[in-house]
């Protein structure tokens, strides 16, 4: 079972590993399904079981994901499981360098193309979604006047926000209460601007 802590990616061979598009799909898979098998991951991105599994190997090198108990008889079946609840890679730890600096824009690059093209799913298969998760759906954008130290703080205050509501999920769903609960990205970014 994963830990409760995020892991702080601070290692270029680490941040390599997960800023592949194919090994940061599978590992946003195994977040949301908490366990799966490189056939199941394989069938949701749509690639060979060979290359899954060995995608998925390289990021247990890492320390990224690790294998699970079994969730089935079938003791051929190899579960893989994330080896913490999340990640956290923060611009201070590769700005040193300028491989490292580029290797984190490139990375973050991949992740925000990747959130995007979730968004951009959801927009094209809303009308499926019905008007309770269309309504609840926020999507807006706030121009605010912030200090570093505020921007920081307020990131922070969202980070919480958003585990709490995460654990609360959680929880109820552990209760057994499932009716209508579906999986939720929420996307934050802050960043300075000038016009």
């Amino acid at each position: 079972m994963p830990s409760q802590q995020s892991r702080a990616i601070t290692d270029l061979g680490t941040l390599k590993a997960l800023a592949h598009p194919l090994r940061m799909q599978l590992y946003r898979g195994l977040c949301v399904a908490r366990t799966a098998t490189a056939s199941q991951l394989a069938e949701q991105v749509g690639e060979a079981v060979s290359l899954v599994s060995y995608h998925l190997r390289k990021l247990a090198e890492h320390g990224l994901v690790e294998q699970a108990d079994p969730q089935s008889a079938d003791g051929r079946e190899r579960w893989w499981q994330p080896a913490s609840d999340g990640v956290s890679i923060r611009d201070e730890n590769f700005r040193d360098a300028p491989e490292r600096a580029a290797a984190h824009l490139a990375a973050t690059r991949l992740f925000h193309e990747q959130r995007a093209d979730m968004y951009r799913r959801y927009l094209d298969e809303r009308p499926t979604w019905g008007p309770e998760w269309n309504s609840a759906a926020p999507d807006n954008e706030s121009l605010l006047r912030l200090t570093p130290a505020e921007l920081g703080e307020l990131g922070e205050e969202l980070i919480a926000l958003a585990k709490k509501y995460e654990e609360k999920g959680r929880a109820a769903e552990a209760a057994g209460d499932t009716e209508a609960r579906e999986n939720v990205a929420l996307h934050v970014y802050g960043f300075p601007f000038r016009v």
